[in-house]
């Protein structure tokens, strides 16, 4: 029975590694060509990735890098910007105080110039008004004394005395 089995087993063993080998060759035909050319195309389909992330890094720091640089212009030109607002809010802050100034100076003196014009003109009104009081008080003054013949006749030879006709 020993030499049964034993037949059996090589047998088995016999018809086992026929299936084997050509499973084997069948698998070498049919699947193990697109079985690897699927594991290359995942390969290099992976390879392609990983250089397409890395060009992908690469493009995003340098658009960071880019983003920066434009950052700090855009800074810097704010800053510019922001100087130039303000020397001209000085500028046109001065100029306005001066044209005040000059404006409040002009008023001043166009004031003074109105008062010493109404100065004058109330001086020579007031001279006015005492030369016709001491003409109206010469004049009653006068009436008084001359209303008698002996007054005029005094006072004629007294003005003629007093003048001196040489």
């Amino acid at each position: 029975m020993e030499k049964l089995i034993s037949e059996f087993s090589l047998g088995l063993f016999f018809w086992q590694s026929a299936i084997f080998i050509g499973l084997l060759f069948l698998l070498k035909k049919f699947a193990w060509k697109p079985i690897l050319s699927a594991v290359n195309e995942r390969e290099s389909s992976i390879k392609d990735a990983l250089e397409a992330a890395k060009e992908a890094r690469a493009e995003m720091e340098s658009l960071q890098s880019d983003n920066q640089r434009i950052l700090k212009e855009a800074r810097a030109e704010k800053e510019a910007l922001l100087k130039e607002a303000r020397n001209t809010k000085a500028e046109i802050i001065a100029s306005a105080k001066e044209e005040a100034q000059q404006e409040a100076q002009k008023i001043l003196s166009q004031a003074q110039a109105a008062i010493q014009n109404e100065k004058r003109a109330a001086i020579n009104e007031l001279k006015e008004q005492v030369g016709s009081i001491a003409l109206d008080i010469a004049e009653k003054v006068l009436k008084n004394e001359l209303e008698h013949k002996d007054k005029q006749m005094q006072l004629v030879n007294q003005l003629l005395e007093d003048t001196d006709l040489e």
